[in-house]
């Protein structure tokens, strides 16, 4: 053989190695980055119309996951809650925290006696008698009102939700693409 060959197989074999090594980084990145999707945002889908009019079933939610590392959810927050009583995760707003008393007398919710200002609802809401937030815990409603349109603390076999069943906080529609109400001011 010639020396012309033998450094034409070398570089046909260092260039193999070298594609070799490429494809397995793209993997390890491609593997990283779904983890840290996976782990810090996410996706999920709306399914019914509990937070209609705000969300709608179809919707495509972007959440965040990692600011849930740094504060607890407050007024307003529109959260995915996956409790163990449920087969499924839902959607809701947080609207009184632990040490709170909530209560609905002719379709307006108070939270410490003040009526919940609330623009973003449709339906009426049920009387409810008074109920005190137990610490680590929220209390969390859909949007729609309606009696029967949502399973969220109003139904006794929900009640508050525990803070450790937060999954994350829904931040944006992604299809159809509109931002979620702020927080509300109490």
């Amino acid at each position: 053989m010639t020396v012309g060959v033998l450094e034409r197989k070398k570089s046909a074999a260092t260039k193999h190695k070298s594609e070799f090594w490429g494809w397995v980084r793209f993997f390890l990145l491609l593997s990283l980055a779904f983890i840290l999707i996976n782990n810090m945002i996410g996706l999920t889908r709306v399914s019914g119309n509990s937070m209609n009019p705000t969300l709608e079933s179809g919707n495509i939610l972007l959440m965040n996951k990692v600011s849930l590392f740094f504060k607890t959810p407050k007024y307003g927050d529109v959260v995915v809650i996956k409790d163990e009583r449920l087969e499924f995760s839902i959607i809701k707003r947080v609207i009184a925290v632990q040490g709170d008393r909530v209560f609905i007398r002719d379709g307006v919710i108070y939270v410490n006696e003040k009526p919940l200002p609330e623009l973003y609802t449709a339906g009426k809401s049920e009387n409810m008698d008074v109920q005190t937030i137990p610490s680590g815990h929220l209390f969390v409603v859909g949007d729609n009102r309606n009696l029967g349109e949502s399973k969220d603390s109003r139904d006794p076999s929900l009640g508050p939700v525990h803070i450790k069943d937060v999954k994350g906080y829904a931040v944006f529609s992604l299809l159809p693409m509109h931002q979620i109400a702020e927080p509300l001011d109490l």
